[in-house]
């Protein structure tokens, strides 16, 4: 086979090489890295659709800026599949998102090419601001380019870093990709903002020309033309909010023609003296029929035919622990028109997409803005609504100090549901919700919960409903549910106790959370090795059931907690009071399981578990080296 007959893609082992190519090449270099994303995704699954819709950005940022010394920032890092391709890690692009492989975002310790890491969305503008003061102090980095969305860019933490950055006036790139459908749609001021300019582009045209002949006049006549346009156009002397904060603004411009993205960018890169903004308007899951028609443009994907697109889904077994909660609060609604729910820009996400259908107007999706959701919802709670706040437990981090601020210290009701608790497999450690138990558990008046199977998340989504003396909160993993029977009603749980599933005399297992299904397992296989377990919910964290503790101190040798969690978390909580108490003062020998203090990479849940010693041959070895003396087994065999 000859040069000319080798597929483009085939010549790249980095982006030099794009450099050293014609535009038309970059064209057929494009079009070949959009088969090759569609073909590994649909052996991997992951973000598809994000990923589609940047192809020819990413191919011309690569062949523009000097990558890896120009720092290039994608925001959130879900679209970053062609940029893995082009940087190296083609040959491993079919391991994105499995155990010891390419993470599915963007990673520092896996490329210098990735020179931030991103999973949460809307920090790109500040890192690459950061860069950008690194240079200009010295350091060895170019400039820098943050790529962002326009569902991040409504998020606050992205005004505040464009205001910054407007005010520095240093040399930076900031290219918001407006594909008009982040996960849902966007909500609020800004994506009407983004759809008006682009629907204005005839006038951005005419803009361009008036203020390319207006250059040619005199001063007097050029400042008479200039506002006369501003009359005719009804824009303000600069003409966008983004000019007003100190960018120079470039747009909109499309996102999928490389005739206009390479001559913006290179005219960009020759000419900025400052801040500026280039508005690419792409389509998300473009170049492949099916993302394009769905209605979520294929965000996230589990594997699929490349032809039909089909996906290729498990059917059948328990529902989904966020089915299960959608479902409960949606009847809940339907009894009390006081509840409400907020979710940031994750209804289906998290289940309030079927509250939604029954109660659009008592639903408030406030897009990618999760402390502005929190203190939303504390405000409703002080005037007497009920509501729920539906975030993913990473999440919910965002908005910490407004769950402190405004609504621990002001003790509201408010009702945290708290879906993707635990290890969450193939978005890895970015996405993990360990941290959850004990960032709730240490704040005044606090009452948090979590559910054992899904049978318990029914009972807690009523307690949360019919509960108003506090801030309320109720955690949940990912995925399917164990199977239970379903009551038809959730029933209102009394606050701070647990229950016991089974007793015994030797050893005491209290699980909270959705690991009680690993510790039925490890008391089943403890038995059989003749020690006898007993095994117990807690249900809560906080208050502790301490009447439950005191009981199984005192009448086992040993004491178990295990938790889905850090340490500091439900453990520490338990040993803190049987502490105070005076219960660890008989010989009670007491271990709390938690997650390790170390980040746990991406893996199936199972493997991810096992990698955390949390399975329940983990359980039955800590529970065998406690009764039997000695120090503390070898971990078993992860049974597969």
């Amino acid at each position: 086979m000859s040069m000319s007959d080798t597929p483009t893609l085939d010549r790249v082992a980095g982006p030099a090489d794009l450099r050293a190519m014609s535009d038309a090449q970059l064209a057929t270099l494009a079009g070949e890295l959009r088969r090759e994303v569609i073909s590994a995704v649909s052996e991997t699954g992951g973000h598809l659709g994000s990923s589609l819709g940047v192809v020819e950005l990413t191919v011309a940022i690569h062949a523009v800026f000097n990558t890896p010394h120009d720092k290039l920032i994608w925001d959130v890092g879900h679209q970053c599949y062609p940029h893995k391709v082009l940087t190296g890690r083609r040959d491993r692009i079919r391991t994105l998102r499995q155990e010891g492989g390419l993470s599915g975002f963007t990673k520092r310790d896996e490329s210098p090419y990735d020179p931030f890491g991103a999973a949460h969305s809307s920090t790109s503008i500040s890192a690459a601001l950061g860069f950008a003061v690194g240079r200009d102090m010295g350091q060895a980095t170019g400039d820098a380019i943050a790529v962002i969305g326009d569902g991040a860019i409504s998020a606050g933490m992205a005004y505040e870093a464009i205001n910054n950055a407007g005010h520095e006036g240093r040399r930076l790139f900031v290219i918001l990709n407006d594909n008009e459908m982040s996960i849902a749609p966007p909500v609020g001021a800004m994506s009407r903002y983004l759809s008006s300019i682009y629907a204005s582009e005839p006038l951005a045209r005419m803009r361009n020309l008036a203020e390319g002949f207006e250059s040619a006049m005199p001063e007097p006549m050029r400042a008479g033309m200039r506002r006369a346009r501003q009359l005719v156009s009804g824009l303000g002397p600069s003409g966008t909010v983004f000019e007003e904060l100190g960018f120079d603004y470039v747009g909109p411009i499309d996102g999928h023609d490389l005739g206009q993205l390479l001559p913006v960018l290179r005219a960009a890169r020759a000419r900025a003296t400052r801040p500026v903004l280039i508005h690419a308007v792409t389509v998300k899951g473009k170049g492949f029929a099916p993302a394009e028609a769905s209605a979520d443009k294929y965000h996230g994907v589990s594997r699929f035919d490349p032809t039909t697109g089909a996906q290729k889904k498990s059917s059948g077994g328990a529902p989904s622990y966020t089915s299960v909660f959608g479902t409960a609060l949606a009847e809940a609604a339907a009894r009390d028109d006081r509840i409400v729910a907020v979710t940031a820009a994750m209804p289906s996400g998290t289940g309030v997409d079927k509250m939604a259908a029954r109660f659009p107007a008592r639903v408030f999706d406030t897009g990618i803005a999760e402390q502005h959701a929190v203190t939303f919802a504390a405000g409703m709670a002080a005037s007497g609504l009920r509501p729920f706040c539906a975030i993913y437990s990473t999440f919910l981090q965002r908005g910490y100090d407004q769950v402190v601020h405004d609504v621990a210290l002001q003790n509201l009701p408010v009702r945290f549901a708290i879906d993707r608790a635990g290890l969450v497999g193939a978005d890895g450690p970015t996405h993990a919700g360990a941290y959850d138990i004990a960032y709730l558990a240490n704040l005044p008046g606090f009452t948090v919960m979590a559910a054992g199977d899904e049978a318990e998340l029914v009972h807690m989504v009523e307690t949360a409903a019919a509960f108003d003396e506090g801030p309320i909160a109720f955690r949940y993993p990912r995925g399917a549910g164990t199977g239970v029977a379903l009551p038809d009603r959730g029933e209102v749980l009394e606050i701070g106790k647990g229950r016991v599933l089974r007793e015994g005399s030797d050893v005491a297992l209290l699980s909270f959370g959705a690991h009680l299904a690993e510790c039925r397992i490890a008391a089943e296989r403890l038995e059989a090795m003749g020690v006898s377990v007993t095994l117990a919910d807690a249900r809560f964290a906080k208050p502790l059931d301490t009447a439950l503790i005191a009981q199984l101190a005192r009448h086992h040798g040993a004491l178990i907690t295990v938790e889905q969690g850090v340490q500091g978390g439900f453990g520490a909580m338990v040993m803190h009071h049987m502490a105070h108490a005076g219960l660890l003062d008989g010989g009670l020998k007491f271990r709390p399981m938690t997650l390790p203090d170390r980040v746990i990479h991406q893996a199936g849940p199972e493997r991810m578990y096992a990698d955390a010693g949390l399975t329940a041959d983990d359980i039955c070895a800590t529970a065998l080296a406690l009764v039997r003396g000695g120090r503390q087994a070898p971990r078993l065999e992860v049974v597969s």
